[in-house]
């Protein structure tokens, strides 16, 4: 897969390396890319431009990256995001010299999956929920850890559900998106789908018995899960959206 590991973990470590596989004609290749992440040394974050330029090339069907001095064993964040970029990665362990590739299921549970911002987090159980559910699916969008921390941030929610489709409400029924504020924060931060009286999700058990409403959320840093609709977290409550194609 790799033309040479002296210059592609060599020269980055002891820095995470990065790059993609392009399918160029026949043959594939690899492209190395800057890693352009705030702490290079503990995770990684493809240049944009370098991006474009791959693409310039030829097919994008892989992301590598090393994990230097640990095993290529996948991280959570690395599960999450080989499911966000729906492509296979390629982890390469260093100095071991150890290769894994992951591919993307297709099929990510809704309940307990770890928590990683950007791509298993509040909002994306909830665009998962919509999409398995109704067949609705929404824009990728970038955020960035900590964004509802600053007044200077834009606050995601609130300027992005009318795009998105959906319109405020007043009380909610299945389906419907309940944005909060949790914690210390400017911006409302958290999201998740009311399911009404029934916490049941097709082929998964939610574990949550008794009188409802139900709420299916993840929670920064837990796994995500079914809870009961009420107390603390009605009186988080900030916006009840529902979107324009609910059933």
């Amino acid at each position: 897969m790799c033309q040479s590991t002296d210059f592609i973990l060599i020269r980055p470590y002891p820095k995470e390396c990065c790059g993609l596989l392009l399918a160029i004609g026949r043959k594939q290749q690899y492209f190395p890319c800057r890693n352009i992440a705030s702490e290079p040394n503990e995770e990684f974050r493809l240049d944009p431009e370098d991006y474009a330029a791959a693409e310039d090339l030829g097919e994008v069907i892989g992301i590598v990256h090393s994990h230097p001095d640990a095993t290529s064993r996948p991280s959570p964040h690395d599960l999450a995001m080989c499911e966000a970029t729906a492509l296979p990665w390629h982890i390469l362990s260093w100095p071991e010299g150890d290769l894994r590739t992951i591919t993307p299921t297709g099929n990510t549970p809704l309940l307990k999956r770890p928590f990683v911002h950007g791509a298993w987090d509040c909002w994306q159980v909830c665009a998962d929920w919509y999409k398995r559910e109704w067949g609705l699916e929404f824009e990728a969008f970038r955020r960035e850890d900590g964004w509802w921390e600053s007044a200077g941030n834009t606050s995601l929610y609130e300027a992005n559900y009318e795009e998105a489709g959906f319109v405020r409400g007043d009380q909610p029924r299945r389906g419907d998106l309940i944005v909060m504020a949790i914690g210390r924060t400017v911006h409302p931060n958290h999201a998740g789908i009311y399911l009404g009286d029934d916490p049941e999700l097709p082929g998964e058990e939610s574990g949550v018995f008794g009188p409802g409403p139900f709420l299916l959320h993840h929670l920064y840093g837990r796994p995500s899960e079914v809870i009961v609709y009420g107390g603390p977290w009605l009186d988080r409550t900030q916006l009840i959206l529902r979107h324009t194609d609910a059933k």
